[in-house]
């Protein structure tokens, strides 16, 4: 089994740049706890990701729409207090950024000064350029997000393939192209064809993370739940899972319920 964990430097945003430069892939995983964070970051990951999804795997919500930015600090504070390697990313949840760039800077500057992490991530492109630009102008790094944008889910209706048609398709590249000159460090391509995720991958100058976005990009990123087996409800086809823990798990539970009734459990040795 190999690790990269050769180089345990801080990883950074221009670290990032350079692994794109020299074609080495980045990998990126979601945490949302201390424990989890803290196992990720050990094992050699470049990117967490404070995932708006907490509100799927975290909370039992169905979209991530229900995240507020208080929740979304107390989730970036604990996986900052683990982390000593990554690049630890925040999401700006649903309704902090769009449509009121004042109320989106104020935002990321709070995710920023109260969790301690190293840039925010945002979904959108032309509709968002204005927050995007603000954010930027104060300092913080933004990570962009196109294709399926799970914030959007009511406008859209459907988690699909984006980008599949021809004009959704030219205005993913565009708003890929404005991402990058507006100076964001990196892209999230999010359940995309995978030709057309190499293509943006070849034409703009910064990393681009896919997810169900194929391999012709610079680096992937999955929800941790869904790639150790603990979420066994979700199934796409772009989901690879490494591990089956819902097992492992029900199985260890259920054994200590069994020590509980039996009364092996505690034994002698495990008391005072």
């Amino acid at each position: 089994m190999s690790t990269y964990t050769e180089d345990n430097r801080k990883v950074t945003t221009h670290r990032l740049s350079e692994m794109k430069s020299r074609g080495e892939k980045i990998s990126m995983l979601t945490a949302y706890d201390y424990s989890m964070a803290t196992l990720i970051d050990q094992a050699g990951m470049d990117v967490i990701l404070v995932g708006d999804s907490a509100s799927n795997v975290m909370a039992g919500n169905t979209t991530t729409l229900p995240m507020t930015l208080d929740q979304m600090i107390y989730h970036g504070q604990s996986v900052v207090r683990a982390v000593k390697r990554a690049l630890v990313v925040v999401d700006m949840p649903f309704g902090t950024y769009q449509g009121n760039s004042i109320e989106a800077l104020a935002s990321a500057v709070r995710i920023m000064k109260e969790t301690g992490a190293d840039a925010v991530k945002m979904e959108g492109g032309e509709e968002i350029r204005e927050s995007v630009s603000r954010i930027l102008s104060a300092g913080i790094p933004v990570m962009g997000h196109l294709g399926l944008t799970p914030q959007s889910i009511n406008k859209f209706g459907t988690y699909a393939v984006r980008a599949k048609e021809e004009s959704e398709a030219q205005q993913l590249i565009k708003d890929a192209h404005m991402l990058e000159q507006l100076g964001c460090f990196a892209i999230v391509l999010e359940k995309i064809p995978a030709k057309l995720a190499a293509r943006v991958a070849e034409e703009v100058s910064v990393p681009i993370i896919g997810i169900g976005a194929g391999g012709g990009v610079d680096g992937q990123v999955l929800v941790v739940h869904d790639m150790l087996g603990i979420n066994k409800n979700f199934s796409p086809r772009f989901l690879r899972r490494y591990a089956d823990l819902n097992t492992i798990m029900t199985n260890a539970i259920k054994q200590y319920i069994d020590d509980v009734k039996t009364r092996d459990f505690p034994n002698e040795s495990e008391q005072y």
